[in-house]
């Protein structure tokens, strides 16, 4: 089983390399299915084929899906929106203006991930390629199920025995209803789901590609994107570079691209060690069609000299957390590529690191052998951040200091 989700900032051909690379595994015998997150809707665009709800078969053991979000969302949300509607009802807002108060915000993203969560489990594929939203949305999406377990498990529960002791007197009270018990379980639901969804896309058989064009710009983003998938737990398999000109061409505007590129590529081989970085030629039209998009990933993936042979096997890559003991001290160890020290804070709150790169926060529950033992350092070192704890007890919350 593998699964490779496609990211990169709006405009650099993510769905292309996602729906060509689908196309690749096919042809090579791997039963597939692409499946797209990004409300662009773009894969049919892609395939120049009609996608529809459920996997539809496009090619030779290639299948595409545009998810049916309405569907979903009533099955997943349908009680608690039926709920806010009543709680909008009695305080005299429109019916129209209600139901759209209560569309859950970013629910087609949300609930396309719980379809790639069911796709997985089925068993049906030996691959499932994930055509994501631009980077800054499926940055927001992927650090979705962990800060709601972090509600769910210490705040929910409280609210949910206020509410059902309370219920009778605040219906009165408030003049407004009350959730019921099936609302509850409604959240509760879809918390468990997004947990299992986080569960199947940090399993070492998953991995995130990053897509990105020649640009500085673009190359700066995609930087800052690697630090933060890895600051959440996600791993990154690989860079495609997209829409590389030749450096052979006649033309001499073609060539000032061409150079000007060739210092973007060399800077993205530097900085992004040890990923490998497949190139995709610029192409004389835009790929569109099976066999198109079949001939656009042959030459990402035969392309460069520091490559693996087979883009479809699972990666080599280091574990995003993990907790080792050095004599009497245990090592706390997150990979963090990229990340400036500068940029980051970390403090202790409790049981808990919460942990800022950038604009991007990650609270940390601490494994059981780690709570109760007091930090003695921090250092960003080879592309992770290394946690030291002591035997002694904490007396406090505390700031910790990130040496380099």
């Amino acid at each position: 089983m593998r699964v490779l989700l496609f990211t990169g900032k709006g405009g650099v051909g993510k769905t292309t390399a996602a729906a060509g690379t689908a196309t690749l595994a096919a042809h090579r015998g791997m039963r597939t299915l692409v499946l797209s997150t990004d409300a662009a809707h773009s894969l049919g665009d892609a395939f120049d084929a009609p996608v529809g709800p459920e996997p539809t078969e496009v090619d030779t053991d290639l299948y595409a899906q545009q998810v049916d979000t309405q569907q979903r969302f009533e099955q997943h949300w349908g009680q608690v929106q039926d709920y806010l509607l009543a709680v909008l009802d009695a305080a005299g807002v429109d019916r129209l203006e209600a139901e759209e108060l209560t569309v859950l915000p970013g629910a087609e993203e949300v609930l396309a991930l719980l379809e790639v969560r069911n796709q997985v489990r089925s068993g049906r594929w030996d691959l499932v390629v994930v055509d994501c939203a631009p980077t800054a949305e499926t940055l927001r999406l992927l650090a979705l199920p962990e800060a709601l377990a972090w509600y769910m498990e210490r705040v929910f529960p409280i609210e949910r025995r206020v509410i059902r002791s309370l219920r009778p007197v605040l219906s009165r009270v408030a003049g407004v209803p009350m959730p019921q018990t099936p609302v509850l379980d409604a959240v509760e639901r879809l918390h468990d789901e997004l947990a299992d969804v986080r569960r199947v896309l940090t399993q070492p058989y998953s991995s995130v590609r990053l897509v990105l064009t020649p640009e500085s710009v673009v190359v700066a983003e995609a930087r800052r994107t690697l630090t933060s998938l890895a600051l959440y737990g996600y791993r990154v398999d690989a860079v495609l570079a997209n829409r590389v000109f030749p450096a052979d061409s006649q033309d001499a505007w073609l060539r000032g691209w061409a150079a000007a590129q060739a210092q973007q590529l060399e800077e993205i081989e530097q900085c992004f060690v040890p990923l490998p970085v497949y190139r995709s030629p610029y192409r004389a039209a835009e790929p569109v069609g099976v066999e198109e998009l079949a001939a656009f990933a042959a030459a990402a993936y035969g392309s460069g000299c520091r490559v693996p042979d087979d883009p479809f096997a699972v990666p080599d890559v280091e574990e995003p957390l993990s907790v080792e003991r050095s004599g009497e001290q245990f090592v706390l160890s997150l990979a963090l590529p990229l990340a400036d020290r500068r940029e980051m804070d970390l403090v202790r709150k409790g049981d808990e690191l919460v942990l800022t790169v950038g604009s991007h926060r990650r609270v940390l529950a601490l494994p059981g052998a780690l709570r109760r033992r007091e930090i003695v350092g921090a250092e960003l070192r080879g592309g992770r951040l290394r946690v030291r704890f002591a035997a002694e007890e904490i007396t406090s919350d505390e700031r910790v200091r990130v040496s380099s």
